[in-house]
């Protein structure tokens, strides 16, 4: 069995196996002509389900074969261009190059004895994108695994600094429409049910501020503790962007922290038409960045950002056989004292691979292109009698939903656009996302691949209404 163990003895095997893996997989993406096959989970799982783990196959080519048939075959390809539905994004060709490289190395960004060079090349992104923000001389941070986990330890930092003996009297402000992990956060982060206080959005979905001026206000004279507001830079549902400068001037108000979920809108960071849409970012206390987002890189690889580094001590513990305390006045960077991880990937060489490789405004050209393909879409929409749109983009994101001319009950309208969702996916021609406005069944483009064209959106839109007409038509015939 040690003739699997990567080394210098089986380099050359090492080589054929990934350039075999390769093969098969760029041969999928050329002949892939839609992002779906439509395979069910009845079908697919009796497939996975007969294989038994304990009698391996002894050969790479015979389990690839195997994975063609389990996996490759019916993955979702979020490459193609009628990929319409959450945040995943295609991905650059350098970063996928990092990925190997990462792999096959499979260095650990805990401690400097682990990663060396790594953990330089981690320090410098960091620098980089706190730089691209703004946020001063001070500033720091870590790569997380993703945005659940940035906020978590924006909002641990913001619950130390807040400096509180009673947790119950805490209070996190956060737009209706903010991520779920807000809400998640402050559970484990031990806050009561009430700690997270939310704060009503305007007809572009964004946070009111006069609404959350007076629930500050209000905070202090009920004797609570303003722990943090989170301010979001491109919401999941909207891609709206919530008011930054005036939420920076309420949290200095306030002295309360200021978070910016930017896991969607850091993109913006290196867009060479729209950089001003995130404008107040640089007076944040913490910031969420998700490259695999908006950067195009393979997930995971996100960032939690601080202004003042000193506040990262208290995600800070040290252990005397992984990165004892003697090590920090010796100067050895141990990634782990700002980490909540411990043993964590080197997500950060994806990043480095691809701005040595197209530098920051070949990322910021490609996110201008899906922010830009979606006002084009947002038109389309709007000027179709058959659809109902949400809001005009901030980012590349448009919510919609299908309004049948002869129908008026809201439930059948729901019914019809849950349907249509469905249907699609089950199709494979393209895949759109859901979500409720208001009580009510909406689709949704998440728009982030440049290789989509507006004659996309509108096949799509054709789609959509066929399947829903569909439906309604048999809908009437069941009625009569």
């Amino acid at each position: 069995m040690r003739s699997h163990l990567l080394n210098d003895t089986t380099a050359e095997q090492y080589r054929r196996s990934v350039t075999d893996g390769v093969e098969r997989v760029a041969a999928k993406l050329a002949t892939t002509d839609r992002p779906f096959t439509g395979i069910t989970v009845d079908a697919l799982a009796p497939r996975i389900d007969e294989i038994d783990l304990d009698q391996p196959l002894h050969d790479t080519t015979a389990v690839l074969d195997e994975l063609e048939d389990v996996y490759l075959r019916d993955a979702i390809y979020f490459h193609h261009p009628r990929y319409l539905a959450h945040l995943n994004c295609p991905v650059v060709i350098p970063a996928v190059l990092g990925e190997a490289v990462l792999s096959a190395v499979n260095s650990s960004l805990d401690t400097w004895d682990q990663s060396a060079g790594g953990t330089l090349i981690e320090r410098k992104l960091i620098d980089w994108t706190t730089e691209r923000i703004g946020l001063g001389p001070a500033a720091d941070g870590v790569f997380t695994s993703g945005g659940t986990q940035s906020n978590l330890q924006a909002l641990l930092l913001a619950r130390e600094e807040a400096k509180t003996d009673s947790l119950a009297k805490l209070r996190i402000f956060a737009s209706e429409v903010s991520h779920f992990s807000v809400k998640k956060s402050a559970k484990l982060l031990g806050l009561g049910q009430d700690a997270v206080v939310s704060i009503p959005v305007d007809h572009d979905k964004r946070m009111q501020t006069v609404a959350l001026a007076r629930e500050l206000e209000r905070c202090a004279q009920d004797g609570l503790v303003p722990m943090a507001v989170v301010a979001t830079a491109g919401t999941t549902d909207f891609g709206s962007i919530d008011p930054l400068p005036e939420i920076a001037e309420l949290c200095e108000q306030f002295s309360t922290w200021m978070h910016v979920d930017a896991a969607y809108g850091c993109g913006l960071l290196a867009s060479l038409k729209h950089r001003d849409r995130i404008s107040g970012i640089e007076r944040a206390d913490s910031v969420t960045v998700d490259y695999h987002k908006s950067f195009f890189q393979p997930v995971s690889s996100s960032a939690v950002l601080v202004r003042d580094a000193a506040t990262l001590r208290h995600a800070t513990y040290h252990a005397e056989y992984l990165n004892p305390r003697r090590m920090v006045e010796e100067r050895i960077p141990n990634q782990v004292d700002k980490s909540l991880q411990t043993t964590r990937r080197f997500d950060a060489l994806k990043l480095w691979m691809t701005l040595r490789t197209m530098g920051a405004d070949g990322i910021g050209q490609l996110f201008d292109e899906v922010c830009d393909l979606a006002r084009e879409g947002w038109k389309l929409i709007a000027a179709d009698p058959r659809f109902d749109v949400v809001v005009q983009p901030s980012l590349s994101t448009l919510v919609f939903r299908y309004i049948p001319a002869a129908v008026t009950d809201p439930a059948e309208i729901d019914r019809a656009n849950l349907y249509a969702r469905k249907a699609l996916f089950a199709s494979g021609d393209a895949i759109v996302a859901g979500t409720k406005v208001g009580g009510r069944h909406y689709l949704k483009f998440t728009l982030l691949n440049p290789e989509t064209q507006a004659s996309d959106i509108a096949a799509v839109l054709d789609l959509i209404a066929g399947h829903a007409e569909q439906y309604l038509g048999e809908s009437l015939d069941r009625a009569s």
